[in-house]
């Protein structure tokens, strides 16, 4: 059975006066439920990550002033919000729900994370939201404990996966790959494996011409496990994303990274990533097509 990590923790309210769109948390269950897509046996609740596998990916220094709250404010404010004791457990719940459905995929060929992709945090920072780089433990758990060989990051979030990139600049057995706005935070870039600047305002075509031409080229790495991040911020309505994807070509991304992945018995672990369009709806129903997909491609005969 595919499994999907959530947990109530995920909407945890950001402290007074920061906005940001957590709802989507329990709206995204919420819908697959009422659709009739998965019931209570998808789903498990992470339990908090355990520091050793946190210092597989990010300094000691930066941790241990995470775990204390002891922050400076200037770095603070590089991530976007002031820190509490239950920010950070959310953010150590959803790196174990990201390593946790790794496991499940190399069994099941798929798993998902409600939330996740948290990918601008870097070896030693937080950055746009991000305090852990959930993606980047999960490879690093796989990696340390022989699970994996080579692996293969596709992020397709709007945002360049500038945390990932720098934690495995100088790690041959990890490819890393992103599609992102080139004028678009963070406006400095890191190197990933595989860089494609986008323009603003490009359209479903281009950007799944792109994609196609890319992606047999990832095959050269040899992967034997693959992190998928499927931001929805691409989205034409998004407010901070600048691309003008629709709903069927953001449905059309996906369909086409998963059938990667299922052709070449590639088990993937798919997490969430940003998605900030006004009206919510577009939101849950463009990352519930992202389940549907990987459902569909996964468990059909």
């Amino acid at each position: 059975m595919i499994k999907i990590a959530w947990h109530p923790l995920y909407a945890h309210p950001l402290p007074e006066g920061h906005r940001f769109p957590m709802v989507k948390y329990e709206l995204i269950p919420g819908q697959l439920f009422h659709e009739g897509i998965i019931t209570e046996k998808n789903l498990f609740a992470p339990e908090p990550l355990e520091e050793n596998v946190v210092l597989l990916s990010h300094e000691k220094a930066y941790w241990d002033q995470l775990k204390t709250l002891t922050l400076p404010a200037k770095e603070q404010r590089r991530i976007g919000f002031p820190l509490n004791a239950q920010l950070v457990e959310r953010e150590i719940r959803i790196a174990k729900g990201t390593v946790e459905g790794a496991l499940y995929a190399r069994q099941c060929g798929i798993a998902f994370n409600v939330a996740g992709g948290t990918h601008h945090a870097g070896s030693n920072w937080g950055e746009g939201f991000c305090l852990l780089n959930d993606q980047a433990i999960a490879a690093n758990y796989l990696l340390n404990r022989g699970l994996a060989s080579r692996i293969l990051i596709i992020d397709l979030d709007v945002h360049q996966g500038n945390g990932t990139a720098e934690i495995f600049y100088d790690e041959p057995r990890v490819f890393t790959f992103s599609m992102h706005g080139d004028k678009n935070f963070p406006f400095r870039k890191e190197r990933s494996d595989l860089d494609i600047p986008l323009e603003d305002g490009i359209s479903d075509a281009a950007f799944l011409g792109k994609l196609s031409n890319a992606l047999p080229l990832l095959l050269a790495h040899k992967p034997d496990f693959v992190f998928y991040l499927s931001g929805v911020d691409v989205l034409e309505s998004d407010k901070l994303g600048k691309l003008a994807l629709s709903k069927a070509g953001c449905k059309e991304r996906d369909r086409m990274v998963l059938q990667f992945c299922k052709d070449n018995n590639l088990p993937v672990q798919v997490s969430m990533g940003g998605g900030y369009s006004p009206n919510i709806k577009d939101i849950v129903d463009a990352h519930c097509n992202t389940f549907k997909i990987g459902l569909d491609i996964f468990e059909k005969l």
